[in-house]
């Protein structure tokens, strides 16, 4: 099986870290989706990508999650930033590198995956709460910080954070509507990550991609007119 999975994913590694990393920054929108099925999964894909969201994050609590990395990474080749999400152990962390995941997401600090993923030269977003968890991700080596959940905190809580802590690349999760996309980038985040208010289990479940297409170029939009006007500001 992991045979299977290394041949799959060496047909997908062009990349090096730092050109993975700037596919995360540009335009700066993670969508995280869970679907019921590959099929679905490669359709909605195919509308978040039309609407100019290339990269997505595939939670380990989807079903059959690594076999639907691989199937996007054969369908959609490079047009398409696949990673892995909820990932709680280092073994869960390699079997979906090698599956074709070219990044890797945790909901807590596990430094065990992080050193894993550098080892593999693979990006990786470390999860976390408090300012203690954060600064622990990065010095163990997580290239950014998911703060989550993030519509708990809020822009100001990570907006506080970065002021003693501004080496720190924060990625807010959680309650990231298009709405508030503007108040996390003036606080400080160089990206942000979508699940629901992105890609809505009703929108799913009715198939209604074009509407999915039309909320992700809604985010790209919001990013890039937020960071346009955070640079005329600064």
């Amino acid at each position: 099986m992991v045979n299977c999975l290394k041949n799959a994913s060496n047909q997908f590694q062009s990349m090096n870290k730092f050109e993975i990393i700037d596919r995360i920054l540009n335009p700066g929108i993670v969508a995280i989706i869970r679907a019921d099925s590959s099929d679905q999964l490669l359709l909605l894909a195919g509308a978040l990508i039309e609407g100019g969201v290339t990269t997505m994050e595939i939670t380990m609590t989807t079903p059959n999650a690594l076999q639907v990395i691989s199937a996007a990474n054969q369908k959609f080749g490079s047009r398409i930033l696949m990673g892995v999400g909820s990932v709680l152990d280092s073994e869960t962390c390699r079997t979906a590198i090698l599956a074709g995941a070219e990044f890797v997401v945790t909901p807590v600090t596990k430094v065990d995956v992080i050193r894993l993923c550098n080892r593999y030269g693979k990006p990786i977003i470390s999860g976390a709460y408090s300012p203690t968890e954060a600064l622990l991700g990065y010095e163990s080596g997580a290239d950014f910080i998911k703060i989550f959940p993030a519509d708990q905190l809020g822009p100001n809580y990570i907006k506080n954070i970065l002021a003693p802590m501004p080496m720190l690349r924060i990625i807010p999760t959680g309650g990231v509507t298009v709405e508030r996309v503007a108040s996390f980038i003036d606080a400080g985040c160089p990206a942000l990550a979508a699940g629901s208010s992105l890609v809505s289990k009703e929108t799913l479940k009715n198939k209604d991609w074009k509407k999915i297409t039309e909320k992700a170029a809604a985010y790209v939009e919001a990013v890039r007119t937020a960071r346009s006007g955070k640079n005329l500001t600064t």
